[in-house]
């Protein structure tokens, strides 16, 4: 059986790892995989549709000087319209025998000109912005500097920078994870048969989201969740590897040692998998597009991290025996073992809880539980206190959303094309607002969005892709569509506004004007992703409850377990405010982050709790609750903390990748995840449960049953 099962799983790594180079054939990164699924902004872009044969993405081609450009410059700058129009994936005119690229259009400066480059959304947007810029290294007057930008090259840019999220992310991410299984367990072994595991585990979910998105199933837009397959299938491949490897101390055949650790984690690793799941699922309530197709995406990851580590694993334990743990192989403890069993029944059942709950742990673990047994409120008043404090720098949080400028942490020709065309033009040039209006009204909206503050231009659209052409206009089913150049950067907290007031006044002009847009996506993404926080939270709550309390057999006890988490959270995200906001320097926060870091924080936060408390309940069936509580502590702790540590180190891999978003979420999460295992995990939930005592169990009587059966079967070696 374990040759087969390994067998099986060589089998899926080997279909699926292929599938890696060609997940970016069925990925698709135009905005439409961001839109809120119900916004105004998602209306505009279905009424853009029919004024234009394909959709299309502006990029801005932008030549600047230091000063005031020759006659023979703009000779030079106006022979370019030809070559950018040749361009493979620069969208073709309509009529054919105009030019699809507006310009130059020079500025008023005399320093600067513009192309306005319609890119079709083919899904080759790097080539074609990569080869609108090989044509102005070639073809550009010299001294002049050139860039492309706009919301084509700004996008480009952004998908260069999540090219290595496949690559150098995972790379880093089962490095880091190989250093920290060789420093814990001192063995060559055993990190590459755990690794062995997480990566058959990517391996099959790739494929499977592969072929979901090629049956356009699901919608893949750019994001992995190869880090997350890595750590969670570490985590779950930790515990059984724990309970096997203290199975080993107790007996001499791996197969009985293997029955054991089955025995004793897959219920709290099929719970904790099922936890992570299901909170997954709950995005899949989310109005924004990119997040309901993250949820089922993570979602299949972690089933199959949680397969592998029920299956792959026991399997590569079964062949490998004590040998996975060489050089430091574990012995059977034959003479602990018989002094257990010898021990008189009278002199056990006099020691007290902390003396049969601490009974074989030392080290660390038992300073920890000494520490708990001697004062527990006082532990646990403290540990409040200091998280509640903690957690006062969420008032801190500015996670509004940011300029795009602002999104990639390396350099980009995008980003600093934009600053120069800030400079030299209105700086929203090149994404306008767009506006759809009811044809017989137009000119009367033109004027009301004209008389806006914030706004250069407005025309209405006939063909001509420049604000300002409009004559013929286009009409559609009596609507007209109408392009306004803000005087502010497009994703800019000043564009957002005009937004605002245009959707407060135009209404009074037009009452069915739609008002959509770049800046308008943006805006309504922020607030669609703050309103997403408050509805799926609460899913998330009750998902994450009901599973404790079915495994549990308590309603106490996971109320407690979930009320930990959420204060943990919100610990991590004030302090991680604070650190964002004073040593990181970063201008704010994306809009989606506070979302993201909940789901991933509160999910694996009751994974560690679950790991924790299930090894409590077991021991306190033997020795009574409080005398249970300090017995799991020192059994779970070393291993739970290097999980801990192990999925810390993958979620900061993030910071590889030189975008916000991502080191935001990276610190979040790892920082979040340390705080979990060092400080909930280790001092918090032990302490109060041990205050509680057998009311934990509440309204089971396993409390109280227990604490009558303590004593002597509390030192019995388990069956």
């Amino acid at each position: 059986m374990p040759a087969v099962l390994i067998v099986l799983w060589l089998l899926l790594a080997g279909a699926g790892g292929p599938t890696f180079g060609k997940i970016s054939d069925v990925s698709s990164n135009d905005q439409a995989s961001f839109l809120p699924a119900s916004a105004e902004s998602t209306a505009v872009r279905d009424w853009q549709l029919r004024f234009v044969d394909a959709t299309t993405i502006p990029a801005v081609v932008l030549l600047t000087a230091e000063q005031p450009l020759t006659e023979q410059q703009l000779g030079g700058i106006a022979a370019l319209s030809e070559w950018l129009s040749a361009v493979p994936g620069v969208a073709k005119p309509v009529p054919p025998e105009t030019s699809a690229v507006a310009g130059p259009i020079p500025s008023k400066d005399g320093r600067a000109v513009e192309f306005l480059v319609p890119v079709a959304d083919t899904g080759e947007l790097n080539a074609v912005v990569g080869g609108l810029r090989d044509v102005l290294a070639a073809h550009a007057p010299a001294g002049l500097a050139g860039y492309v930008t706009g919301p084509a090259g700004l996008t480009a840019d952004l998908v260069n920078a999540f090219s290595g999220i496949d690559g150098v992310l995972l790379l880093v991410a089962l490095l880091a994870v190989f250093l920290i299984l060789l420093v814990v367990y001192r063995s060559v072994v055993l990190p590459v048969l755990v690794l062995f595991t997480s990566v058959v585990a990517l391996c099959a979910s790739i494929l499977v989201v592969y072929y979901l998105a090629s049956w356009d199933w699901i919608k893949l837009s750019g994001q992995s969740q190869g880090i997350l397959v890595i750590g969670a299938a570490t985590d779950y491949s930790l515990l059984l590897v724990a309970r096997f490897r203290e199975a080993l101390h107790q007996v001499d055949s791996r197969w009985a040692a293997l029955g054991r650790a089955l025995r004793g984690a897959w219920e709290p690793i099929a719970a904790s998998g099922t936890i992570v799941i299901l909170a997954l699922l709950c995005l899949l309530f989310s109005d924004l597009n990119s997040n309901r197709s993250l949820g089922p995406i993570a979602a299949i990851g972690i089933f199959f991290s949680l397969l592998a580590a029920l299956t792959c694993l026991p399997a590569l334990l079964a062949v490998f025996g004590r040998v996975a743990f060489w050089p430091f192989g574990p012995k059977v403890e034959h003479a602990h073992k018989h002094a257990l069993t010898a021990a008189p029944a009278p002199d056990a059942a006099a020691l007290d809880d902390v003396e049969r709950g601490l009974f074989g742990v030392t080290g660390l673990w038992r300073r920890v539980g000494l520490v708990i047994a001697r004062r527990p409120r006082a532990t646990w008043v403290v540990t409040l206190v200091l998280l509640l404090a903690a957690g006062t720098g969420v008032l801190q949080l500015q996670a509004n959303g940011v300029s795009q400028n602002e999104v990639i942490l390396a350099q980009s020709n995008a980003v600093d094309g934009q600053k120069a065309l800030a400079l030299h033009f209105d700086a929203g040039s090149g994404s306008p607002v767009v506006i759809i209006a009811d044809a017989g009204r137009r000119v009367q909206v033109v004027s009301a969005v004209e008389s806006q503050d914030g706004i250069a231009a407005a025309g209405i659209y006939s063909g001509d892709s420049r604000p300002g052409a409009n004559s013929m206009a286009v009409v559609k089913d009596g609507r007209v569509m109408i392009n306004a150049t803000l005087k502010d950067q497009a994703d800019s907290a000043a564009a957002e506004q005009v937004i605002k007031r245009l959707r407060e006044d135009l209404p009074a002009t037009d009452p069915g004007v739609l008002v959509g847009g770049v800046t308008a996506i943006a805006l309504d993404t922020n607030v669609t992703a703050q309103s997403d926080l408050v509805k799926i939270a609460p899913l998330v709550l009750a998902v994450i409850l009901l599973v404790p309390m079915l495994l549990l057999r308590s309603v106490v006890a996971p109320l407690v377990l979930i009320g930990s988490v959420v204060l943990s959270y919100a610990a991590a995200l004030g302090i991680s405010a604070m650190v964002c906001n004073h040593v990181f320097k970063f201008p704010g926060a994306d809009a989606t982050v506070p979302l993201f870091g909940f789901v991933f924080l509160v999910a694996l936060g009751v994974d560690y709790n679950i790991f924790l408390m299930t090894r409590v309940r077991e021991e306190s069936l033997v020795m009574g609750t409080r005398a249970g509580v300090l017995r799991g502590l020192g059994k779970t702790g070393s291993v739970i903390t290097s999980a801990g540590v192990v999925l810390a180190a993958t979620f900061a891999a993030l910071g590889v990748i030189p975008l916000l978003f991502l080191a935001q979420l990276a610190f979040i999460v790892a920082f979040g995840v340390l705080l979990d295992t060092v400080v909930v995990r280790s001092m918090l939930v032990p302490s109060l449960s041990y205050d509680i005592g057998r009311h934990m169990w509440g309204p089971s009587r396993l409390g109280r049953a227990a604490a009558s059966r303590g004593g002597a079967a509390a030192l019995k070696p388990p069956a």
